[in-house]
């Protein structure tokens, strides 16, 4: 009926906690109606799961595996933003200043994730979680002007942590000084690093900030439920789930293995082409375009994923597939995409790290169809999901492709579906809007968000690195995405290679040839030869700074000519020639 590979996490983990046991998460796309996945999932009761509970803590909490990648990009670059997760909201009315500071300070006591920083000691990080009291989140007024107040939030936002010394989260409070109808105007920021949250932990934090300070106006201490676990303790049972790579039945070991299979020999990277050449080192800088899916497009894809119990998702990774095969002229095609890792219902409405990064590889053959592609593309995506616990910087490690500052590794283009769901965030007495937190970063060359609208219709982004591309290209890039998609239910039978990416006026711009008359047919050394006596210092080759005219080229080849007859050659021979380029 439609979803996404979180709800399928919730579903399968719902179901072990019921039934005792560890499902994974392909049998639900293995057995995708109630009855079958009835019985798929029979003979799997009783066998066993590690409850989420409280752990028992060790001096030092170790990290989780999803956080280790993230504070090894931290230390590669403490003051990137890259990895910073912003919220920026305007609020009109009476503002309740003290009761904000209060509500804040009880959404860090609340979350451990929100006071912990993570030494290292003899190379390794470990959480260490602060007492509440020293932890204190300022939010006294700053005054700015109505011009300025943009410029403040991004700068703020765009300042990185070092989490080996700073809580990862940060919030400051502007007083917008120059309003002139009256009303009090205020905009808060609240900064949280992806190593102690995601884009799914936005939803608790703007929950519990409205429950703490709607208590704080009344004079009163907020009213929810403890909860059930914090990040520690999901890091030392997540570590207990896996086991030790050193155990080649454990979890871990057995996942290792599969992507050590599945990426063996995949590309550095994908020979797309770039309207600049790739400097030494990325600057994460980024830009984003728009483009819309109509919903009787929509509509279709909808069924085309149904015709082969697929997900959206699997359908739109095959089209993107496709096309950056297309244009990139390779056929071993790798794209990254986020996973959110919270299967368990004790992690709901906690703050924390969850995510971790797949790469879904699919090898595109211009001769297969749209029904072969998407059927392979959705039984590496069942897999990928399968095995989605081992961190991605992980499998880097053993993998072992080339680094480099310049790319990322494993893959340069990523596909997410925005299904985290849209953020309420109310206070009473208040008017609330959101706020653009600043520019754009590209963690990668590419990356493509599709968000379902529940009209009918996706609207897509594509996020791009402004040192690789101009927006003119993104634009026609999109483009070509959903020409690639029509393409896909207008014809599931039709060949891939075989899909018309261009429009017609490209098309036309590209064949055309001027109208003068046939070229008699002849050898290519009669043509060069004619050359020569029609224009002879007309440039004939160019590169790198060099360039050598028809009477140039004539000459040299005659003395290479010359050279070869002098050692035996002549007609019919076959001869190699290692030439530069």
């Amino acid at each position: 009926l439609g979803g996404n590979s979180l709800l399928g996490m919730q579903v399968m983990s719902r179901l072990g906690q019921v039934l005792d046991s560890t499902i994974p998460v392909r049998v639900l796309f293995e057995a995708s109606s109630v009855e079958r996945l009835a019985v798929a999932v029979e003979s799997q009761a009783g066998t066993g799961r590690v409850a989420l509970v409280p752990q028992v803590r060790p001096e030092r909490i170790p990290l989780s595996l999803a956080q280790s990648r993230m504070w090894f990009l931290n230390r590669l670059d403490p003051e990137s933003a890259a990895y910073n997760i912003p919220m920026a909201i305007r609020l009109s009315g009476e503002l309740d200043t003290a009761a904000l500071q209060s509500a804040v300070a009880d959404v860090v006591g609340r979350h451990e994730s929100l006071r912990t920083i993570y030494p290292e000691i003899d190379g390794l990080g470990f959480q260490q979680v602060l007492p509440t009291s020293d932890v204190v989140l300022d939010l006294t007024p700053v005054p700015v002007a109505q011009a300025e107040v943009l410029g403040e939030v991004a700068g703020f936002v765009g300042r990185g942590f070092d989490v080996i010394e700073q809580v990862p989260v940060r919030a400051r409070l502007f007083r917008i000084a120059d309003v002139t109808n009256g009303t009090d105007e205020f905009v808060l920021v609240v900064v949280v690093h992806h190593i102690a949250g995601d884009g799914v932990s936005v939803g608790p934090l703007a929950r519990d900030v409205m429950v703490a300070y709607e208590a704080r106006t009344r004079g009163e201490v907020p009213g929810w439920a403890p909860l059930p676990v914090q990040y520690a303790d999901y890091a030392l049972w997540q570590r207990e789930v896996l086991g030790s790579e050193d155990d080649p039945e454990s979890l871990i070991a057995r996942q290792i293995d599969y992507w050590a299979t599945q990426l063996a020999g995949v590309p550095d990277e994908l020979g797309l082409q770039f309207d600049r050449p790739r400097p030494a080192v990325a600057s994460g800088r980024g830009a984003t375009v728009g483009f819309d899916i109509p919903a009787e497009l929509h509509a279709g894809l909808v069924e085309l994923a149904r015709a082969h119990d697929a997900t959206l998702f699997m359908v739109a990774h095959a089209a993107l597939a496709v096309l950056l095969a297309r244009m990139s002229g390779g056929d071993d095609i790798a794209v990254g995409t986020p996973i959110a890792g919270r299967g368990e219902r004790e992690l709901d409405d906690l703050i924390g790290m969850f995510v971790n990064t797949l790469v879904l590889r699919t090898h595109v053959d211009g001769g297969a169809s749209v029904n072969e592609v998407l059927a392979q593309a959705r039984t590496g995506d069942v897999a990928a999901f399968g095995h989605a616990d081992v961190p991605f910087e992980r499998l880097v490690e053993v993998l072992k492709p080339a680094r480099s500052q310049a790319r990322h590794p494993l893959f340069q283009v990523a596909l997410s579906f925005q299904n985290v769901g849209t953020t309420r965030f109310d206070l009473p007495g208040l008017t609330v809007t959101g706020v653009d937190a600043g520019e754009d970063v590209a963690k990668f060359d590419l990356q493509v968000t599709l968000s379902e609208s529940a009209a009918g219709g996706i609207a897509g982004a594509l996020t791009y690195a402004t040192e690789l591309f101009d927006e003119e290209s993104m634009v026609e890039f999109g483009v070509r995405l959903v020409r690639v998609f029509e393409a896909f239910v207008a014809d599931p039978a039709g060949l891939v290679g075989d899909i018309e990416i261009l429009d017609s006026g490209e098309f036309a711009a590209l064949t055309r040839v001027a109208d003068a008359g046939a070229t008699p047919v002849g050898l290519l050394s009669e043509l060069l030869t004619a050359a020569v006596a029609t224009a002879p210092d007309a440039v004939a080759v160019r590169f790198d700074g060099q360039s050598y005219t028809y009477r140039e080229l004539d000459e040299s080849s005659n003395r290479l000519a010359r050279l070869l007859i002098g050692r035996g050659a002549g007609p019919e021979s076959f001869v190699a020639l290692a030439l530069p380029r």
